[in-house]
């Protein structure tokens, strides 16, 4: 048994080619090693074994927590500086059954399809500071929205010196997360170094200090005056129990909130700026949607628009091209498996490759074509 071929340098400069030019370094890969390939982009992780074949994923991805893989959150330990510890995906065992537990009932179902008014009112509220005829960068205005639905849904602001602080400040440490060099330092823990506030990661460390603090100041205030009647997430995840009817510490409840922050802002804003540049690339992408909104009477209403077949299918096609998520989570291997012709040992790290699966051509003819 052993691990797939795989690039031979250093694990320092795979991890920067994959901060930096993540999309060439799979492509490269994959044409050089095929179905699966091992990577080491950190050393004190070790190896992992990617794999890209729809059946190789379909396993990863519907054998977890079963006999053949398990879910170590440590293994994303990477992203322990921003999230914090207590966050869900840097959870094992038991205590990630119990932040699930906690967690699952506050983001599915009927409750996340009544955040959508909010999420038109937000975009309208945007759209108004746009000025006809001047050119505006789409990202930004993507990122706006993205982090106001999050602050709104999620922390429960709508306005206040704290509202402001957070968005300016969570604006601010997002978006530098997007400079590879900024990134190197949360990436790599050797820099993890503070030299001041104008040293990258003391900059990083006093600007989390006071995102910290904004959050849970919101907390105490919240506690001290308990409102029945919201339905934010802060406010469900404070008064969700486990199976010992005890809470969630203030700690977690401020990695969970950073989690839910993290995870969707930046996602979400990427995807729909790629979903405005097919739209406005191409003229029968454009076309089509407009017939179908047209089609429309009277107010939008947000679970008529979800519906609606062509735009599900540009959204489809948007995450398919660069879907948000490259990988999957890492699983390891609990015993000896064959996957894909692949002979794997007891303890190999497993991750799905998402992004080369979505461009096969075996599946996707022309991949890199946009059809939605």
């Amino acid at each position: 048994m052993s691990l797939p071929d795989g690039p031979t340098s250093p694990s320092f400069w795979q991890m920067f080619q994959w901060i930096t030019m993540p999309f060439s370094f799979m492509r490269g890969c994959s044409r050089a090693y095929g179905d699966c390939f091992t990577v080491v982009l950190s050393q004190r992780v070790g190896p992992m074994a990617l794999f890209s074949s729809p059946e190789a994923l379909r396993i990863i991805l519907t054998a977890d927590d079963s006999e053949l893989f398990e879910a170590p959150g440590e293994l994303n330990e990477a992203f322990e500086p921003l999230l914090g510890a207590q966050s869900v995906i840097g959870l094992s065992g038991d205590r990630h059954r119990r932040m699930r537990q906690l967690l699952m009932p506050t983001l599915h179902g009927e409750r996340m399809r009544s955040y959508g008014q909010l999420i038109q009112d937000i975009t309208r509220e945007v759209m108004s500071e746009w000025v006809a005829g001047k050119p505006f960068s789409v990202r930004k205005a993507m990122q706006k929205i993205s982090m106001r639905v999050i602050l709104r849904a999620v922390f429960g602001l709508s306005g206040g010196a704290r509202y402001h602080q957070l968005e300016s400040l969570l604006a601010r440490v997002l978006d530098r997360m997007n400079n590879p060099f900024i990134t190197s330092f949360i990436f790599f823990p050797m820099l993890r170094r503070d030299f001041g506030p104008l040293s990258p990661w003391g900059n990083f460390i006093r600007d989390r200090q006071q995102i910290d603090q904004l959050v849970y100041d919101e907390i105490a205030e919240r506690q001290n005056r308990p409102d029945p009647g919201r339905n934010d997430i802060l406010t469900l995840l404070m008064s969700a129990r486990d199976e010992s009817g005890e809470p969630l510490t203030k700690l977690e409840l401020r990695d969970e909130l950073m989690t839910l922050l993290v995870t969707g802002h930046e996602t979400t804003a990427t995807a729909l700026t790629w979903a405005l540049y097919w739209i406005h690339k191409l003229p029968r992408v454009r076309e089509q949607l407009w017939n179908e909104l047209q089609s429309l009477d009277g107010t939008l209403d947000p679970g008529v628009v979800a519906r609606l077949p062509y735009l599900n299918a540009i959204c489809s096609e948007t995450l398919r091209i660069y879907p948000v998520g490259m990988l999957t989570f890492p699983r390891v291997t609990r015993s000896r498996l064959e996957l894909t012709g692949s002979s794997l040992a007891p303890g190999t790290i497993v991750v799905g490759c998402i992004y080369l699966a979505h461009h096969r051509e075996d599946v996707y003819p022309d991949p890199d074509e946009y059809r939605p």
